[in-house]
């Protein structure tokens, strides 16, 4: 199983993350994660036997605990890029409100998971929803033109939960299931 963990974007913000993104239509070589499965990954896991699974999910349950993060609000607003501007592979929209909370859950998560042998992240918890991945550079100077001068605001939700989210590889891309979910706590 091919599995990560996540926040999942409520529904009613799939229009406005759809409608963000069809502001970089004209950009050539984006290809465009589909709205309907927005999120932040909090921490990839890659290919994980199922046999572990109780296992990991008891660790992710203790992970939310160390984490001592009630509900909160994320507000979704401003634009980037991974790695920068002048080489952009992932355009994303970030997290204006709730990213304190995001980076605890994935420093508590980043610790539990790396104990149990998963491979610990490359780079710093940026909290953020891919809106695109660069296939090629055509579309270049849209893409940096509009990160440099947008600022939009996409919407806010309660976040009350963390999910294992297994995602299964098609020609049409990836489809995500919740294999389980963590709710978090109320102090």
């Amino acid at each position: 199983m091919r599995l990560f963990l996540s926040v999942d974007l409520p529904e009613d913000l799939t229009e406005p993350v759809a409608d963000l993104q069809a502001e970089f239509e004209d950009a050539s070589g984006l290809n465009f994660t589909n709205p309907e499965q927005a999120h932040i990954t909090i921490k990839f896991l890659g290919d994980v036997e199922q046999s572990r699974l109780p296992e990991l999910t008891e660790e992710l349950e203790a992970a939310v605990s160390d984490a001592d993060v009630s509900p909160f609000t994320a507000r979704f607003g401003g634009l980037g890029v991974f790695p920068d501007l002048e080489y952009i592979s992932v355009v994303w929209l970030g997290v204006e409100e709730g990213d304190e909370e995001l980076t605890r859950l994935h420093e508590a998560i980043e610790s539990r998971t790396t104990a149990m042998g998963f491979e610990p992240e490359s780079h710093d918890c940026t909290p953020h929803v891919t809106l695109a991945r660069m296939e090629h550079a055509g579309g270049k100077e849209l893409v940096q033109k509009l990160v440099r001068e947008r600022e939009p605001t996409v919407g806010e939700t309660l976040i009350e939960e963390v999910r294992l989210t297994e995602s299964t590889l098609t020609p049409e891309g990836p489809e995500y299931s919740t294999v389980d979910t963590v709710p978090l706590e109320c102090s």
